[in-house]
């Protein structure tokens, strides 16, 4: 090295060069080919042939044990499986909705999203299926929707308002094509019907206004009003976000019972 180079190095102005091997760069590969390899899945229709471990190494001009880090990547996000024997390889695949709800919430739970936060969701995603759901014109749908409506003043019990609660959810995410609205408003609901919840409408009062609001809200659907559906939809949530105010899951304020229904209890 010349003197100048080895006098400016001892002076910090020049920095030693860092060699940037294989093993440093090998994390970003895989990253890499797991975005394009993941790519290239869901461009496919589920179930097909994505190809050997040597066609998906040639494919993308990188060595097998990289394809091979890549694919225990996706076949942990269920977007990839391996066969055996003839017609063997890998094939793409779709994740498990169920399973990835379950994920989901476990991980909101894990870091503190409670009952009053999936409710105060809830209800805001409401504000936008609802109003949606007013569109629909299939006929099938909307006789559900009035079948719905008339059972809302029979349901006297805590069992028969989350059985309701349960039937209407599920209506309107079929009233309404929003996967993401439909993924986050199940996980969130998953959590409101927690079974360490209490009851947020108690009593004749809570009873009476809860059918109202929900009578009011199916009315507005059927009669294909999106405007008046919205209105409906952020009324509740408003008289939701008032009853939480002076709402206590854990028995330290006045709500008369804790007591948790089987129903709400199967939705754990």
């Amino acid at each position: 090295m010349p003197a100048v180079a080895r006098l400016n190095r001892a002076r910090g102005k020049l920095k030693p060069k860092v060699k940037h091997g294989p093993e440093l760069k090998k994390p970003h590969l895989v990253r890499e080919i797991a975005a394009k390899l993941r790519d290239k899945i869901l461009d496919c229709e589920p179930e097909t042939r994505i190809g050997s471990l040597q066609e998906i190494a040639h494919l993308f001009d990188v060595g097998i044990v990289t394809v091979q880090q890549v694919a225990r990547i996706l076949e942990h996000e269920g977007l990839l499986s391996v066969r055996r024997g003839p017609g063997g390889g890998y094939y793409g695949t779709r994740p498990d909705e169920a399973a990835l709800e379950r994920s989901f919430a476990t991980y909101l739970r894990v870091h503190g999203f409670g009952y009053r936060e999936s409710l105060e969701m809830t209800s805001l995603l409401d504000c936008e299926i609802i109003p949606a759901a007013a569109r629909c014109t299939d006929e099938a749908l909307r006789k559900e929707a009035q079948v719905l409506s008339e059972r809302v003043d029979r349901c006297d019990t805590i069992d028969e308002r989350v059985a309701f609660e349960m039937e209407l959810r599920n209506l309107l995410f079929r009233l309404v094509a929003r996967p993401l609205i439909e993924f986050l408003s199940r996980v969130t609901f998953r959590l409101y019907t927690h079974p360490r919840a209490a009851l947020l409408f108690p009593g004749e009062e809570g009873v009476a206004a809860w059918k109202a609001g929900r009578r009011r809200i199916l009315q507005a659907i059927l009669r294909q009003d999106e405007e008046l559906a919205r209105f409906e939809a952020e009324r509740y949530r408003q008289q939701v976000m008032s009853r939480l105010r002076d709402y206590h899951p854990y028995g330290t304020g006045t709500e008369t019972s804790t007591a948790v229904s089987p129903a709400a209890a199967r939705l754990k």
